[in-house]
């Protein structure tokens, strides 16, 4: 079984970006992404809507991360230690070295390529770092920036499921894509 050990947290850098640990100073910054319902249209969750609600959803991640169950990092660019957006591991199962991977960036961020750039990689750190053997990609079906990122990425479309999830009294759809360590 996979041993994993976020302790010390990884900082992550690319050529433009920095990716860190989230903290409460992030607070203002994940209300805009969480509260949004542009950034959240396709993640079935409930928006956050006040710094409680933000600074809870900063302490669960932190939980994950000492629990090593899922980690999150803040993406920043270079130079300027505002976050834009989130990328993480969620859902890591050790016992198939497989773990989800899940994004979101503020729009006027959107278009650059920060995503893909972040993807690539935590997904490095994901095979190279944790020892995965696959990382997996949940996204809406209506999620064509995602798919692109993703397939950009190398990810293969693996499954459509079909009313899988229930959320505010509807059924959605979920693909699932996915990236094996080869």
């Amino acid at each position: 079984m996979l041993a994993i050990n976020f302790s010390p947290f990884p900082n992550l850098e690319t050529e433009r970006l920095f990716l860190r640990r989230v903290d409460v100073k992030d607070v203002n910054e994940i209300i805009a992404l969480r509260s949004n319902p542009e950034t959240m249209k396709y993640i079935p969750r409930p928006l956050v809507k006040t710094i409680e609600d933000a600074l809870e959803h900063i302490a669960m991640m932190d939980a994950k991360i000492e629990n090593n169950e899922g980690i999150n990092w803040a993406i920043t660019q270079k130079g300027n230690p505002k976050l834009i957006g989130v990328i993480g591991h969620y859902r890591i199962k050790p016992e198939h070295y497989r773990a989800e991977i899940g994004y979101m960036l503020l729009p006027e961020f959107s278009g650059k390529g920060i995503i893909s750039e972040a993807v690539k990689e935590v997904v490095k750190y994901g095979f190279k770092g944790m020892q995965l053997h696959s990382i997996e990609a949940v996204i809406d079906p209506e999620n064509n920036a995602s798919a692109k990122v993703l397939e950009k990425n190398g990810f293969v479309k693996e499954a459509h499921l079909k009313e899988n999830e229930f959320f505010e009294g509807r059924f959605l759809d979920s693909v699932i894509y996915s990236l094996l360590n080869k």
